[in-house]
């Protein structure tokens, strides 16, 4: 999939930086072609000589290099690529990109390049969760820079949290994502994952019991096969999906929004456990415990579902929605299929003695209109590598 793919990574500062030459090996083993930068900080943890070993190209280095502006130059340099990966990209690189700053080789390639950015960002957990870095996330998402991680999990400095850089392996899967060209190349997908978070004052909200690992399974299967994916999730811990957009809302509304935003599609699955009702009026303070007890007035959520199924023109070509049942599951599946006027459903069993919410295995029946097709227990990747397929080609039939 990567063959002559022209790969520029640029390595900066922080110990995770080691995890670049395990990238470098995997990306060259599958036919890439590696040029890599370093900037100052990250030559503290690795050396030019073990990334040109990897590579087996020159490593560049210094912005004012008369050698390397002579034989190269910086915005040849930016542009004389495939894919610009940032790996690991430090608070501060990210601060630079979000600002436009080039005070240094890596700074100005970034500024200067014309092609696609993916950067993958390590760094302390409070750096991460630090208003200004999640503003220049969000600042060089809406300018089209695609993300993969942070994970979870303990740090050098002795902290545990959001930070971690991505393993060399889901990296790799993100960039081979992002050339895939697979049988939904050309296509365009919406999921929707995790629960939604309904308020009832500042600290208490009505929610679902959804970790969205089977949505974000879902939209990483549908990109591997080479469609652009939008995911659109509620409140979850999963990590990104690599190659796929990523939309966070919090409330079913703000859900229905971003959905309705992604159109057109080809096709919208709808896996997020989404909260069928929300208090009318919740409170701008926290209610106190006074011995009384709050009474709350609910209103029905909009049907996400339903809502895209009856879109119209912008109706999706393909909508499949999720049963989350306790008992009858498949003849309250096939009714929902036909209440909310979509294409399929996967029905499945989330009774507590099943595990389904929150663990790594699922058993599904796909109901369509002609037929119900029980699948064996199997973990959640499965199931979305399998549906993904199944959507993968009645597209292409339909087409």
């Amino acid at each position: 999939m990567l063959t002559g793919r022209r790969i520029l990574l640029i390595v900066t500062g922080g110990i995770a930086a080691y995890k670049a030459l395990g990238l470098i090996r995997r990306l060259r083993e599958r036919g890439a072609h590696v040029r890599c930068v370093l900037t100052r900080g990250g030559a503290q943890f690795v050396t030019p000589l073990s990334l040109a070993a990897l590579s087996e190209d020159k490593v560049y280095q210094d912005l004012f290099s008369l050698t390397d502006e002579a034989e190269m130059g910086h915005i040849e340099l930016s542009r004389d690529a495939d894919l610009v990966v940032v790996a690991p990209a430090s608070a501060d690189v990210l601060a630079k990109m979000a600002g436009g700053l080039a005070d240094d080789l890596a700074s100005t390639l970034l500024l200067a390049t014309d092609k696609p950015v993916m950067a993958a960002p390590a760094m302390n957990v409070r750096m991460w969760e630090h208003a200004a870095t999640q503003a220049n996330l969000a600042t060089l998402r809406d300018r089209g820079v695609t993300f993969v991680g942070p994970a979870e999990g303990p740090m050098a400095c002795n902290e545990y949290g959001m930070g971690r850089l991505a393993e060399p392996a889901d990296i790799l899967a993100a960039i081979e994502a992002h050339f895939a060209t697979g049988p939904l190349s050309g296509r365009r997908a919406l999921v929707t994952s995790g629960p939604t978070h309904e308020p009832i004052d500042p600290v208490r909200y009505i929610a679902n019991r959804s970790s969205g690992k089977q949505g974000h399974a879902i939209a990483s299967a549908l990109a591997l096969l080479g469609s652009e994916t939008t995911l659109v999730s509620g409140p979850s811990q999963e990590p990104d999906p690599a190659g796929v957009a990523v939309v966070r809302v919090e409330s079913a509304r703000d859900m229905l929004a971003a959905c309705t935003a992604a159109l057109p599609v080809d096709v919208a699955v709808c896996a997020a456990a989404v909260a069928d009702w929300r208090v009318v009026a919740a409170a701008e303070e926290k209610i106190k415990k006074d011995g009384e007890l709050p009474t709350l007035a609910l209103a029905e959520n909009p049907d996400i579902l339903a809502s895209l199924a009856a879109a119209g023109n912008a109706r999706p070509a393909l909508v499949v929605g999720f049963a989350a049942e306790t008992e009858n599951v498949v003849a309250h599946a096939q009714a929902k299929r036909a209440r909310k006027n979509c294409d399929w459903i996967v029905a499945n069993d989330v009774s507590p003695a099943t595990g389904t919410f929150g663990g790594d295995r699922n058993t599904v029946h796909l109901v369509t209109a002609d037929a119900v097709d029980a699948w064996p227990p199997m973990s959640k990747i499965e199931v979305a590598r399998r549906l993904a397929d199944r959507i993968a080609a009645t597209l292409g039939s339909a087409a």
